[in-house]
């Protein structure tokens, strides 16, 4: 039998999405403060040990609370149609986007050690809450049906994961821009 390593891979990531969701959103919280420090940040060397303190806020906060919030989620307004999933969109935006915001600048801060771990909230949390507003608002204006199958699919939790890891990627990057 003939074996093709990357289907088995997904295979293992589909039979234990815990662990996949954990090393995706280490893995997306990684690669976008590498792009952000290379593309956006102005300085010729990567901070590794900034890359780091994302990782670790990424690992130990993000991906254990998403994966156990997006469950939670899917139990309590379960199915795909326009009803549940608009419920989904305001309850996620409503309870767990500032959350999870709070958790990424004040997380930060703390690994940083700076004399004022809510320094950098105060100044960016609106922004950011703001930008995921637009952002998902955006996105249901645009194309519902891709929120319809994405929540659809939530049963299983992958397919939303992986687009909420994308969501805060992208709200990760708007970020930066907006408050540089």
């Amino acid at each position: 039998q003939i074996s093709f390593w990357p289907l088995n891979s997904w295979a293992v990531f589909k039979a234990h999405p815990y662990i996949s969701n954990v090393l995706g959103y280490t893995a997306l919280f990684s690669s976008a403060d590498v792009i952000q420090q290379s593309v956006l940040g102005g300085k010729p060397d990567i901070d590794w040990c900034q890359t780091a303190r994302v990782a670790t806020v990424g690992f130990c906060f993000h991906a254990n609370f998403n994966y156990h919030w997006l469950r939670w989620l899917e139990r309590m307004l379960p199915g795909g149609g326009v009803k549940a999933v608009t419920g989904k969109v305001v309850v996620d935006q409503l309870v767990a986007a500032p959350l999870t915001i709070s958790a990424f600048y004040i997380g930060l801060s703390l690994l940083e050690n700076k004399d004022d771990p809510l320094e950098d909230w105060r100044q960016k949390f609106w922004t950011s809450y703001k930008s995921g507003v637009i952002y998902w608002s955006t996105m249901q204006v645009r194309n519902p049906s891709i929120i319809i199958i994405i929540y659809f699919k939530a049963t299983h939790c992958t397919a939303l994961t992986f687009t909420k890891s994308v969501s805060h990627f992208i709200l990760f990057i708007l970020d930066i821009i907006c408050n540089k």
